[in-house]
């Protein structure tokens, strides 16, 4: 029952922020303290599986919560903040962990920093006076990232992988029922419908229809990725693995100005552990440079133009989103500082996958498609809708001819 609170209260912060902070207490005064006099919310955009905020002690003490609500999850462990420690991660470690599952809640003292996802969008929007410095501290970042991955590595066996935390954020959310939630099942012939811009569309054909988006052909339908997904992304494989966070995405980093040099601070490692490292790059790879539709749709549809038609058994799009400069930079520093130096280590000691290419592009499907309801017309428009089946498209399809960005860049890896 605490899993299907933290869920309520998740999604409850956005339209009765009152009634979501009362339960809260409730729940907070069952797994921490009665002492709990004042909790607040802050419903923010990059919380689409997650919320936080303060609490107010009854000596006045002030501290920061951050919890992660995952559905139908099979993991048994979150939150080893101990272990990123020890591996050497700047890391805040809590002062009180919960984490069982359904009461998975992390305590910190309260840092007076932004998050990256706070300053980048600060940039987007206009005020270019963090970029310098957020460059910088991000370069620095990946530098000791890629460090933290060359000392971590160890070969990992099948029973070990498949204790992996991360796994709940990619093939469980495909085969646990998030991906039925959102989008129907072959099996029962059950499908929502979604809106797009040419009308209203069941997910089965939706789901069975080939793609040209931007003049690029892909191979496969949304039906044939997940298939592929479902059989690539098992977590039953042993091989290389490093110890990492798992999710590090820019709303799980503080950026620390007051540093010198300013420096970039992990946190809320709900999903950190022992895994493959092409798993632990795409959350970062994907929400910090291509997402940003994904939160906040309805300022991203006034500077996007997209179109749609269908054309013979494909569904045709052209569009003009691109990236803004300060995701072109996440985007080369993490290529520059990670990706690259990783994979040449990894070809020079015969580590890489054969496979590699079609595990990583699998796994970036899943971040447009499974972390929020494409179909959900209250929080998409249309063409946002049809603008995130597209990009889910172009991370788990090989383009023909004309190349994708996410092709091009693997092409140079």
């Amino acid at each position: 029952m605490s899993g299907d609170l933290l869920q309520r209260i998740q999604t409850l912060q956005f339209k009765n922020k009152n009634e979501a902070e009362t339960l809260l207490k409730s729940f907070l005064h069952e797994i921490y303290s009665t002492d709990v006099e004042k909790v607040e919310l802050r419903p923010l955009a990059v919380s689409l599986n997650s919320f936080n905020g303060y609490i107010t002690l009854s000596g006045g003490k002030r501290l920061f919560f951050k919890t992660h609500t995952e559905p139908d999850t099979v993991i048994s462990e979150y939150y080893n903040a101990g272990r990123l420690a020890e591996a050497g991660y700047p890391i805040i470690r809590p002062i009180f962990s919960s984490t069982d599952v359904g009461k998975q809640l992390l305590i910190y003292e309260v840092i007076n920093s932004i998050s990256v996802f706070d300053a980048a969008w600060m940039i987007e929007r206009g005020d270019k006076s963090f970029f310098p410095d957020l460059s910088a501290a991000q370069q620095q970042s990946d530098r000791q990232l890629f460090d933290l991955y060359r000392r971590s590595f160890s070969s990992q066996t099948s029973n070990e992988a498949n204790k992996s935390p991360i796994h709940q954020l990619f093939y469980h959310r495909l085969t646990g029922g998030r991906l039925t939630r959102f989008y129907g099942q072959p099996e029962t012939g059950d499908y929502p419908q979604i809106k797009l811009p040419m009308g209203t569309y069941s997910m089965e054909e939706i789901r069975n229809t080939h793609w040209v988006v931007n003049d690029q052909v892909y191979e496969d339908t949304i039906e044939q990725i997940i298939h592929r997904a479902v059989k690539l992304l098992n977590p039953n494989v042993g091989g290389i693995s490093v110890i990492g966070h798992g999710d590090a995405h820019n709303g799980n980093v503080f950026f620390q100005q007051d540093t010198t040099p300013p420096t970039l601070l992990y946190f809320d490692p709900a999903f950190a552990g022992r895994h493959s490292p092409l798993l632990d790059l795409t959350k970062p790879l994907f929400h910090n440079v291509f997402a940003m539709w994904m939160y906040f749709p309805k300022i991203k549809l006034d500077s996007l133009h997209i179109q749609m038609e269908r054309r013979g058994q494909s569904i045709v799009v052209r569009h003009d989103y691109s990236l803004n400069p300060v995701r072109e930079m996440f985007l080369e520093s993490k290529l520059n500082h990670v990706v690259t130096p990783l994979f040449r280590k990894l070809r020079e000691e015969s580590l890489l996958p054969d496979n590699w290419r079609e595990y990583l592009k699998t796994a970036l499907f899943c971040c447009p498609f499974l972390t929020m309801n494409l179909t959900d017309s209250q929080k998409f428009p249309p063409e946002i809708s049809l603008l995130g089946l597209a990009m889910a498209v172009e991370m788990g399809s090989e383009s023909i001819n004309k190349r994708s960005k996410i092709d091009q860049i693997l092409d140079t890896i």
